[in-house]
């Protein structure tokens, strides 16, 4: 059985001193070995951006994509294989801006992936320009007026399109990281979970030291994530001086890949064999050539 150790490899992260990036890391690695899964077993997908760096730190197959297109490139992947654990390791400006319709259309087909989003409510790599999750007058070298956008509010789109696994986290938090990305690797079907990441470089003001006297743990509050109703109430009422963390929505729903009967009834793509068919093939060029 793998342990976290097993899911290193020598390239060592460049993200910044202290940032939250690298207990996410280190979550990830040790909620894979907690789900019992092996390195060939998972898929990484990420997209542009510090977040996006993870897969090439961790021993696992990794696919580096465009920015604000690794869900859709992620889903193509299981669909090829839906034997992997395919998980999205993105930003909040790689999902929830440029990426938004993807991550949309991922819950509501409820596509068998995890969707981890760095939420540092800003955008880190490009040097600090404000993002979807940043607040209203949020200053920036590209702001300096402040930020005329509302902020997005992830938990509760999610809820809205039908998300069976919907999730907060907190980077500051390790063992409870550890947790929620567990069930979220062994959920089946579409897992969402917002991470706030402090980006200690170009957002100091979301600091460790912001979050931690604000977040408390869904768990210990007693929520029931199959109550769709209070999860939306909580989704919608708590921000800013309480911050939930914790499984807001889990309920069970066939996946997208157990509703397509190729992939139901002859398993995983790459496995399958298939005879070529040259009268089939003459049709189709027939038709569409």
């Amino acid at each position: 059985m793998a342990t976290a150790k097993d899911f290193d490899n020598p390239v060592r992260p460049t993200w910044c001193s202290g940032c939250g990036n690298y207990a996410i890391w280190n979550g990830v690695k040790r909620a894979l070995a907690q789900a019992g899964l092996e390195p060939h077993q998972v898929m990484l997908v990420g997209g542009i951006g510090c977040s996006s760096k993870l897969p090439d730190y961790t021993r696992a197959n990794g696919f580096t994509s465009l920015h604000g297109r690794p869900i859709p490139i992620a889903h193509g992947i299981k669909l090829a294989n839906h034997d992997l654990t395919v998980i999205v390791s993105a930003g909040d400006g790689d999902t929830y801006g440029l990426g938004l319709s993807h991550l949309i259309n991922a819950l509501r087909r409820n596509a068998g992936l995890t969707i981890m989003v760095h939420n540092n409510r800003i955008y880190g790599l490009t040097k600090g320009q404000y993002s979807p999750t940043s607040p209203v007058g949020f200053r920036t070298k590209t702001s300096p007026a402040g930020s005329l956008d509302a902020p997005i509010n992830p938990i509760a789109l999610a809820l809205a399109v039908g998300g069976t696994f919907v999730a907060r986290a907190f980077s500051g938090d390790l063992a409870h990281l550890v947790d929620v990305l567990t069930r979220a690797f062994t959920h089946r079907g579409c897992a969402l979970v917002d991470i706030l990441q402090p980006c200690v470089t170009f957002n100091p003001g979301f600091s460790y030291d912001y979050y931690r006297p604000r977040v408390y743990r869904l768990e210990e509050a007693g929520h029931d994530p199959t109550d769709f109703d209070a999860a939306w109430r909580l989704a919608q009422s708590e921000w800013g001086e309480r911050i939930p963390i914790g499984v807001f929505r889990q309920v069970q729903q066939p996946t997208y890949e157990e509703r397509l009967p190729v992939l139901s009834a002859g398993g995983p793509l790459v496995k399958q064999t298939r005879v070529w068919d040259e009268a089939a093939y003459a049709r189709l060029r027939e038709k569409f050539i």
